[in-house]
């Protein structure tokens, strides 16, 4: 049953052994321990790279508050200063680099990005599944694993769009996905992925020190607070920037729309729409006792990889506050969105009809899903393999009641006639128009 206490799972016995080992060369000096200091570790990529452009520098505010709630809310062990400083430097390092290829390369920036389908939804409400099923359709463009870690490519990448040297980028992400099953075995069951499946452009607004990523990996409530009172549009700017780039790399016809995925546009819909102003909005919707529980889980399997003092309790409050803000952004901003601009699509929906549901969203894309059919009867095949055990989570373990959820969720789940997901009903309650808005029944 969905709500048996199930104990918070820790963290792996090889992260104890990383933990000792950076200790150890902390203290006998093998190890560099740089601060988490702005000015230091802006001063280090300029000098390691010889650039000193990092472009905007709105990401200074940001990365400011981001390293004070680093340095005295996240109570990171050895393990996590020492990710923490090669997280900013290799964000860093790539915002000269990118700016390296902004000034060399004219042509990048003029790439237009038209009518982008962007999937908005809460973690763990599907947007994965509904993302990689349209992004095996080659009608569409879409970033890759590889290419969310490092989005720039290195200094030598013409020889490789020449096929004289091979890009090297996805074997990095294989040795970081690598480690980071060793570091938490549950990942594979949580987002099942590889060095080249389909990936949302979460990576892409880490370059400007934005976005829940952060949160997901560190106790960091200052800097959470701080960026949702924030304007978000620069690092939206530099988002589709970095898109540019990846298109260009990728080689891509300049004519197909991205497709785009995060949960951090629920918090930031305004931003993203003066960025794209002409995006097709796919939201997603699942039962909230489901999302807040799973939301947890994924949080909480990162931050005890980064910190030896964590609190289930606690983080579990802070990701039902943060999933009720995104529901009540996300709310707020759809009322300025005509209706022809976005659907919507249930999780519970794809459950039971995948296929009639992305019949629907492809209406509403106004395209045939036809041509695009097989690649997806083999991805939902494939991704089943991919998938080797189920990610097991509860709300109990974060010291939060069902009925709790449902009170605070109850206008969201009315309004978009989300079914629990205790007790679904056999057959579909619910009828659609063709723009995926819910139907009340009579």
């Amino acid at each position: 049953m969905y709500n048996k206490i199930i104990k918070p799972p820790q963290r792996s016995a090889f992260i104890d052994l990383v933990n000792a080992a950076i200790r150890a060369g902390f203290e006998t000096g093998l190890i560099s321990k740089a601060p988490l200091e702005k000015n230091y570790l802006l001063e280090k990529a300029a000098s390691d790279v010889s650039l000193d452009d990092f472009g905007d520098d709105w990401f200074e505010a940001p990365m400011e508050v981001l390293l004070g709630s680093l340095n005295h809310e996240a109570n990171l062990n050895e393990a996590g200063q020492w990710a923490a400083q090669k997280q900013f430097s290799h964000v860093l390092h790539g915002r000269l680099m990118a700016q390296r290829w902004f000034g060399d390369r004219p042509e990048i920036l003029a790439r237009p990005i038209s009518r982008p389908i962007v999937i908005v939804g809460p973690m763990r409400s599907g947007t994965t599944r509904l993302h990689r099923l349209l992004a095996v359709d080659r009608r569409f463009n879409h970033l890759r694993s590889f290419e969310t870690i490092s989005p720039v490519p290195r200094p030598d990448f013409i020889e490789v769009i020449e096929g004289i040297k091979s890009d090297r980028r996805p074997a990095i992400a294989r040795r970081i996905m690598a480690i980071a099953r060793l570091a938490n075995p549950r990942t594979l069951s949580i987002h099942p992925t590889g060095p080249f499946e389909p990936e949302e452009e979460l990576g892409l607004l880490v370059a400007s020190m934005w976005g829940m990523k952060h949160e997901t990996q560190w106790s960091i409530p200052t800097y959470a607070r701080w960026c949702e009172a924030q304007d978000a549009t620069p690092a939206y700017l530099h988002m589709a920037n970095l898109l540019r780039l990846v298109g260009w790399s990728q080689q891509a016809p300049i004519d197909r729309p991205w497709l785009l995925k995060t949960p951090q546009h629920m918090l930031d819909l305004p931003a993203l729409l003066r960025v794209f102003p002409d995006a097709r909005l796919i939201f997603t919707h699942r039962d909230p006792v489901k999302l807040v529980g799973s939301a947890a889980s994924l949080a909480w399997n990162q931050t005890i990889i980064y910190s030896n003092k964590t609190n289930p309790r606690k983080l579990g409050r802070e990701w039902l506050r943060k999933t009720a803000l995104k529901v009540q952004r996300m709310q707020e901003a759809r009322r300025s969105i005509p209706d022809s601009n976005m659907i919507d699509v249930n999780y519970d929906d794809m459950d039971r009809d995948w296929f009639g549901t992305m019949k629907r969203v492809y209406e509403f894309l106004s395209l045939d899903i036809g041509p695009a059919v097989p690649a997806m009867k083999q991805y939902l095949s494939r991704s089943k393999r991919l998938k080797r055990r189920p990610h097991k989570y509860s709300l109990a373990e974060f010291g939060i009641g069902d009925g709790e959820v449902r009170e605070r969720f109850s206008n969201y789940s009315r309004t978009f006639d989300i079914a629990s997901e205790v007790s679904v009903a056999p057959q579909s309650r619910r009828m659609h128009h063709k723009f995926g808005q819910p139907l009340k029944q009579c």
